[in-house]
């Protein structure tokens, strides 16, 4: 029902904004996004003094290079939380640094495709130092990527409200964290050292992607839900061929890759490792 809306919002307007954000990411919105869509399309339609969305769809089309990049920050889901699905840093604390150690190198290349609000990369980023003591002389490097501009520049600014950090152990927050004071009260801020070893880059996972290192392991928790099977299937080959052999490759509680590919194989909760093919 339209009554109770501050702006008159189509389906044929729903079906126009979907569209555009499909063909921009690859990220499909089904029919019960129509009020997700309502509800942070508005705040821009306001913001931009606008007042209908017929409006605002002309206003795109005439700033398409950037009202696009905005349309898709306005629509994008990041939700994220520190060591969300713990047992993913366990296992990397348990099983993938034992095994960089026994190669006997001190480097580690990570990916954190879908970084959101950077949760998830210093999450990684603290394990390793937790792991690894004289972590300051390995030869670390994290990139974080998402398609969000706004929340990647959030993110490389390390700084987070108090309550975002509630369920992390209070050593880890002692010694991770820096407490807020005066006008900054109420926040806190990452350890500058841990900050250094991650590069925060906004990326379209569905263009080329500018990366030369070769993975150990790669994080892309709650992608793939939002593409279609064979977008999803083209995305999981091309991290196997940017990673090292056996790397792993950590999905969201609700993703598999089953029947997707035959170059992972499940290793148990979420957790897949890079199969080695004869070819």
């Amino acid at each position: 029902m339209q009554h109770d809306k501050e702006f008159e919002f189509t389906r044929d307007d729903f079906d126009y904004l979907r569209k555009i954000v499909t063909d921009t990411t690859g990220i499909l919105a089904d029919d019960d996004k129509y009020t997700m869509y309502y509800s942070r399309l508005a705040r821009r339609v306001r913001k931009l003094g606008l007042k209908n969305f017929t409006e605002y769809r002309a206003f795109l089309n005439k700033n398409r290079d950037v009202e696009i990049i905005e349309l898709v920050n306005s629509v994008t889901t990041n939700l994220t939380s520190f060591f969300r699905e713990n047992h993913h840093f366990e296992f990397l604390r348990d099983t993938i640094v034992p095994e960089i150690r026994k190669r006997g190198t001190k480097k580690i290349r990570v990916w954190s495709a879908g970084c959101s609000t950077g949760e998830e990369p210093y999450s990684i980023a603290i394990t390793l130092a937790e792991a690894i003591p004289d972590y300051k002389s390995w030869d670390i490097k994290i990139l974080a990527t998402d398609l969000d501009s706004n929340v990647v520049q959030k993110a490389s600014s390390g700084v987070y409200e108090l309550n975002r950090v509630d369920g992390i152990d209070k050593p880890l927050l002692k010694k991770y964290f820096k407490k807020g004071t005066g006008h900054n009260a109420g926040f806190v801020k990452m350890n500058p050292d841990l900050m250094q070893l991650i590069s925060f880059k906004q990326l379209n996972l569905l263009h080329k992607w500018p990366i030369t290192d070769t993975m150990d392991f790669v994080f892309c928790r709650n992608v793939v839900i939002y593409f279609d099977k064979p977008t999803k299937n083209k995305l999981v080959e091309r991290y196997a061929d940017l990673m090292i052999d056996n790397g792993y490759l950590f999905m969201g509680h609700s993703e598999t890759l089953y029947k997707s590919t035959e170059k992972f194989q499940l290793l148990g909760k979420t957790i897949y490792q890079k199969t080695n093919q004869i070819k």
